[in-house]
């Protein structure tokens, strides 16, 4: 990141005003409950089906107006918990609520009318748009499908998108290659504010671009978030971006969130030993904190989500797990505020308690 992005101030203080500082904490928009998504493999022995357990329970709430960042390695279930809110990906069980709206419940017709109360995001943003389409009929292609306003509207409502992400009127006609990458995600931005949204999942809209243009996009994002009301819901690796954008934090292993807590506390903080393991690895987000710290390396691969070890899924890994780790699997658990951990390790205090000798 670059020094466009400079370190978060706290949520009542930030731009004047928390991101969040209009929506009381008891007012969920989306609420997700027990999500379960699991792909089906070959028949195994005897015929037996077997699944991908890509989410496999994860539980989370994000109230209106803040912005909820899920990070993980690959492989986590990250992505695929963005998609399967999004009904992009089949749920297995569980509930997704946006709002009186259970969209977990709804199929065809009736998830087409709600369709515009959320829209998302993608990684890359020539691959989002049609090549055949200019920039201004892939936004009013939006306002048709949402049936947004009246049609003889549609097209200054286009217009007035453009100018809300930095883009120029004259540039309306012109095709998805006359852009640069940041230029196509701000189109990528209009097209999903036609809809009127309330909810946009984000899964790593800045990652494909360069540097400089991540801030810009990045910034551009908190504007129209406090402009039009938005919730987000983040999918990213880059940790320094997610500190940047979020207010809260869940950090995903093999299908489960492992801890959740305010962007700060679990910055500040963090317990889990996966997490620890992340933050460790990661440039330091303080110039005066680099070099400092042992860094956490983690031995071996993830274990197979198709045939998931008992336990906590993180004990072939962790360097500090006892055998209660490997037979019994932690529940998510409150230790403090907002603060959720799952590790037998961690007291309800939060403080982290390692085996003999592995301190």
């Amino acid at each position: 990141m670059t020094d466009a992005l400079k370190e978060p101030v706290s949520d009542h203080d930030r731009d004047g005003h928390g991101s969040g500082a209009s929506a009381a904490p008891n007012d969920p928009l989306l609420v997700v409950e027990n999500l379960k998504v699991h792909f089906p493999v070959g028949g195994g022995l005897l015929g037996r089906r077997r699944y991908v357990r890509a989410v496999d329970g994860v539980s989370f709430t994000v109230p209106r107006g803040t912005t909820l960042g899920i990070v993980g390695e690959s492989g986590s279930g990250k992505s695929t918990t963005a998609l399967a809110v999004m009904r992009l990906a089949p749920i297995t069980a569980g509930r997704v609520r946006l709002g009186e709206a259970e969209l977990s419940g709804l199929e065809g017709r009736a998830l087409r009318d709600v369709r515009h109360r959320f829209q998302m995001i993608f990684q890359d943003p020539f691959a989002s748009l049609n090549p055949r389409k200019r920039a201004g009929d892939s936004i009013r292609e939006a306002l048709d499908l949402m049936n947004v306003g009246e049609p003889g509207e549609r097209a200054e409502r286009a217009r007035q998108l453009f100018l809300q992400t930095g883009l120029r009127p004259e540039q309306l006609m012109l095709f998805p290659h006359q852009f640069s990458g940041g230029q196509r995600q701000r189109i990528v931005l209009a097209r999903a504010l036609a809809a009127n949204p309330e909810l946009v999942v984000c899964d790593e809209p800045v990652s494909a671009l360069d540097v400089a243009i991540q801030a810009q996009i990045l910034n551009l994002m908190r504007r129209l978030q406090r402009t039009f009301s938005l919730t987000y819901l983040f999918i990213s690796h880059d940790l320094s971006v997610v500190r940047y954008m979020c207010d809260r934090v869940a950090v995903m292993y093999l299908g489960r969130i492992v801890e959740i807590a305010p962007r700060d506390r679990l910055f500040g903080g963090p317990r889990h030993p996966y997490t620890l393991a992340l933050w460790s690895a990661a440039p330091s987000f303080d110039p005066r904190k680099r070099g400092r710290g042992a860094r956490i390396r983690l031995q071996g691969d993830p274990p197979s989500p198709i045939d998931t070890p008992p336990g906590c899924r993180f004990a072939g890994r962790c360097p500090y797990a006892e055998d209660r780790c490997r037979a019994e699997e932690p529940e998510l658990r409150t230790i403090g505020g907002e603060h959720l951990v799952a590790c037998h390790l961690v007291s309800e205090r939060g403080e982290i308690r390692y085996p003999s000798g592995k301190a």
